[in-house]
């Protein structure tokens, strides 16, 4: 790495205060028109870069990380995910990779609650009937519901995201249960007052509401499957906050066209930024753009947890957020 400033190449644009802080800081190249990097763009990044933060939407893959010139020796991804670097070649390059985790938590999980209390209570329909200019007023069977108090809400992977869902959903009087790869402790189990299911389709055709919060791996792919929403309830509601492609997008559409279950709401989707048009028509259906940590302060928390991870390996040490060699 250069014996002065690095040079650190920005792929987007960040938050005010962390672009002045990197530029104080670092020899800066900022992206102020926030238009996304091509190919071409992020390998010739990487060509002259020390540093390289790109973020989530940027797909480092071999030919990124080939193009990279000697200089190149950290990744600083501004996001918590990393499935969109081939951390393979990276290690094959000797390129350390480092991600922003533990500030996006409570702003996922604040959008998951928003959702599961959403679409039930279908307020977004009811927002869209309001403003098309037919609401003829109050009825006792206009725009029905259901209520949330009461229900089981089933949370597909319970780490700190879901964890934190079901303290929330505690709060609105749901049921909670729980499928993940490994079983909680049992004083976090007695917590949340959660029941573990060993077999998720077992778990999925007994519940109310599913949330989807585990990560993308290739052993999450299309986790939710069209079998495993055959297995859901007519009445049953899901809600994915976590990457688009745990669920089968094709077979939710149908589920959700056919009435085979009562709703969704999707703030991911599997082909973002397209959206299948299937669900663009669906009236049973809350999408959001998303925006499931898109707070200032969690923009700015992962702004600065980039920043630390440069500067600490700049000086010589391990950078905290390191993506552990385990994960490659």
């Amino acid at each position: 790495m250069a014996s002065k400033k690095p040079l650190v190449i920005v792929t987007r644009k960040l938050p005010d205060p962390i672009e002045t802080r990197m530029m104080e800081l670092f020899d800066t190249r900022l992206n102020l028109t926030d238009a996304p990097f091509d190919h071409d763009a992020l390998k010739q990044a990487a060509a002259e870069a020390d540093v390289l933060v790109p973020t989530v939407t940027d797909e480092i893959n071999a030919g990124v990380i080939e193009a990279a010139g000697e200089r190149l020796k950290l990744i600083a991804s501004f996001g918590t995910g990393v499935d969109h670097i081939d951390l393979t070649a990276a290690k094959k390059r000797g390129i350390t990779i480092t991600n922003t985790p533990r500030v996006l938590t409570e702003d996922t999980a604040d959008m998951t609650m928003a959702l599961i209390l959403a679409v039930p209570r279908r307020l977004v329909e009811g927002e869209r009937l309001l403003r098309s200019g037919t609401w003829a007023g109050w009825g006792p069977t206009l725009m029905l519901g259901h209520r949330i108090h009461g229900k089981r809400l089933g949370i597909v992977g319970m780490g700190r995201i879901g964890r934190a869902v079901a303290r929330r959903a505690r709060g609105f009087g749901l049921s909670i249960h729980y499928h993940n790869r490994k079983r909680l402790h049992p004083e976090v189990e007695e917590e949340l007052e959660a029941t573990y299911w060993d077999n998720l389709d077992q778990m999925l055709s007994r519940m109310d509401i599913i949330s989807v919060n585990c990560p993308s791996t290739p052993a999450t792919y299309h986790l939710i499957s069209g079998r495993r929403l055959d297995q859901m309830q007519p009445h049953a509601y899901i809600v994915n906050t976590s990457r688009g492609e745990v669920i089968d997008e094709a077979a939710l559409a149908k589920a959700l066209r056919n009435r085979d279950i009562a709703g969704a709401g999707l703030d991911v989707f599997e082909h973002e930024p397209m959206v299948n048009p299937e669900l663009l028509e669906l009236d049973n259906v809350t999408l959001m753009p998303h925006m499931g940590s898109a707070t200032y302060e969690g923009r700015v928390d992962m702004g600065e947890k980039v920043i630390v991870n440069i500067r600490t390996f700049s000086d010589g040490h391990a950078p905290p957020d390191r993506v552990i060699e385990t994960m490659f």
